[in-house]
């Protein structure tokens, strides 16, 4: 009955177009027809029957019942009963959400193209909805905007949710104003753009899944057989097709080579090959390589897509200067004005000693540093080795530090250590200094609640390994005299340094607060656009895609719902 009144105040209004004032009038109508029914769905929508979608997804975030109390209940996207050009900027975004990881699904897309189906129809007539499916529209583009909005800003998944040890500094933005702006200044498509990351490491890890998009839709690669290392100088029947995936993904640029022999050509895409996957670049094609070969387009799609949600997660500014750490790369970068300036290899924590993810700055440089023992090695290493051996803490130079008494050491004759435990052990567990000290000459401290910082070492030799998790957490640098004059010599002078060096008491010394990044990214892009993969070496790409399957740990499914989160059984239309 009240769609027919309003079609037929409509079509009088419409007749009579010579009465000054009459459009005016009727998106008045409209617009006290809009704020009514929207108002009434968001009151109501517990107890309101639906065929169209579930409550808890028709209006899940937070905001939106903050967003409409704010405007009184005033239609974003309708003026009168026309559709304001935003909401289709905005469809076009969520249109292209899978280019960038994400999936239309999350911001009712499916649901919005039908709706928008029907509008465009009744449009073309110069007839209006009915109100209940304008309000409906109305809520769901709100939805779709604020939900799309916080999954660019802050990602969709909670970190701290989907790993105990990863601590992030994300984006914040308030989303009704960038809504009530992007509205009613017609700049949608900015604000829209305006949402992404900023930094390039992003934009060009997009820019490569659209690629590898493009390859899975003209059918990816297909296996490569197993069989023996296929060596340079070699011969073998799988080398056709070996070639033929090395085109596909870039590294080899062209051939026309169709022969069983390994040609120079085909062993320098090959050690390209090996080179962006983190595997040693020899040129062989052995079990490693050839797992690494075979892993499918759908596969290396998703763990780009699971690298674009780590990027959501980082803050707006790295720092003009900083300090990356990639764990699942074992290597470290210094960054000036976005070019790198200095890297190296790092060794990192074990698979069972993980070392975290998290940002912090750099304060200090300590020289001839002494290693308090931390209470998880003393538990599950030091303290056996103590009992089955007690001239271990003499041999090894440890000595005990009294917990009560600043400075003083405590005597361990006569301590009856087959009944210590590593919770009531005497005191703190102290290396001396020296070249037997496992933080080797100097640590480069940035104070942070795991306790986690980069130090030298005494153990050089595991360098010339190729997967490096070998420590207890903390990160150790192959070259930290390099690092430390790139902080220091400026400001001390190589002499003073070779000195500090050289030290065999602690001393510390201050440095310009430098940001450090300790991140885990299993794909990215080089500055020179070569797309790198690593393995996943500590479970986190499975940890992530787990959890972006499960509503627990959601960014949506965290926020605090303002209206009726509980009843999600009932749905309207």
């Amino acid at each position: 009955m009240l769609r027919k009144l309003s079609l037929i105040i409509f079509i009088f209004f419409w007749a009579l177009p010579t009465f000054a004032g009459q459009v005016s009038g009727i998106d008045a109508l409209f617009d006290n027809e809009n704020r009514q029914q929207i108002q009434v769905l968001l009151e109501n929508r517990n107890s309101s029957p639906t065929s169209l979608v579930s409550v808890s997804r028709f209006l899940s975030h937070a905001q939106i019942a903050k967003l409409y109390e704010q405007r009184d209940y005033q239609s974003v996207w309708f003026d009168g009963w026309r559709l304001r050009p935003e909401a289709g900027t905005l469809l076009e975004y969520l249109r292209n959400a899978g280019a960038l990881g994400l999936c239309g699904d999350d911001y009712l897309l499916a649901e919005l193209e039908g709706l928008l189906r029907i509008q465009t129809d009744f449009a073309l007539h110069s007839l209006p909805l009915a109100p209940t499916n304008r309000a409906v529209l109305d809520l769901f583009l709100s939805q779709a905007f604020l939900t799309y909005a916080t999954h660019m800003v802050e990602g969709q998944v909670d970190p701290a949710l989907a790993h105990v040890d990863w601590r992030a500094r994300r984006r914040k933005a308030d989303l009704i104003k960038l809504l009530e702006y992007a509205t009613k200044s017609h700049r949608m498509g900015q604000v829209l753009e305006g949402l992404s990351p900023p930094h390039e490491g992003y934009r060009l890890l997009v820019k490569t899944l659209r690629q590898y998009q493009e390859l899975s839709a003209l059918g990816g690669w297909l296996e490569i057989p197993s069989g023996p290392s296929i060596r340079p100088g070699g011969h073998d029947e799988r080398l056709p097709l070996l070639r033929t995936f090395l085109l596909k993904t870039g590294d080899l640029v062209d051939s026309v080579t169709t022969t069983t022999d390994y040609d120079h050509e085909t062993e320098e895409a090959v050690r390209l090959f090996q080179f962006r996957h983190g595997l040693v670049a020899d040129g062989a094609v052995g079990p490693k390589t050839l797992e690494a070969l075979n892993v499918s387009v759908e596969e290396r799609i998703r763990q780009i897509e699971l690298n674009l949600e780590r990027w959501r997660w980082m803050p707006k500014s790295l720092g003009k200067r900083h300090l990356s750490v990639n764990v699942a790369d074992f290597s470290l970068k210094v960054v000036e004005d976005d070019e790198i300036v200095m890297q190296m290899p790092v060794i990192v924590g074990t698979l069972y000693r993980k070392t975290p993810v998290f940002s912090a700055r750099m304060t200090y440089l300590e020289f001839a540093p002494y290693w308090t023992v931390p209470p998880t090695i003393l538990r599950e290493d030091k303290l056996p080795k103590i009992k089955r051996n007690p001239a271990y803490l003499e041999e090894k130079h440890f000595r005990i530090l009294s917990r009560r008494e600043k400075g003083v050491f405590v005597d361990t004759e006569g301590i009856d250590w087959d009944t210590v435990k590593a919770a009531t052990f005497p005191g703190l567990l102290r290396m001396e200094p020296g070249p037997w000290n496992p933080l080797g000459r100097v640590k480069f401290m940035f104070p942070n609640k795991f306790n986690v910082y980069l130090h030298d070492t005494n153990q050089t030799y595991l360098f010339g390994n190729n997967v490096r998790s070998f420590s207890s957490g903390c990160i150790r640098v192959e070259r930290p005299q390099e690092l430390a004059y790139y902080l220091l010599e400026n400001e001390l002078g190589a002499a003073r340094l070779q000195e500090l060096f050289e030290a065999t008491a602690p001393e510390q010394v201050p440095i310009k607060p430098l940001p450090v990044h300790i991140q885990y990214w299993t794909a990215w892009v080089s500055p020179e656009g070569l797309t790198h993969f690593r393995r996943d070496v500590y479970f986190r790409d499975l940890d992530l895609d787990v959890a972006l399957t499960e509503p627990a740990y959601r960014v949506m499914d965290q926020l605090e719902v303002s209206i009726g989160s509980r009843l999600a059984k009932n749905s309207f239309l």
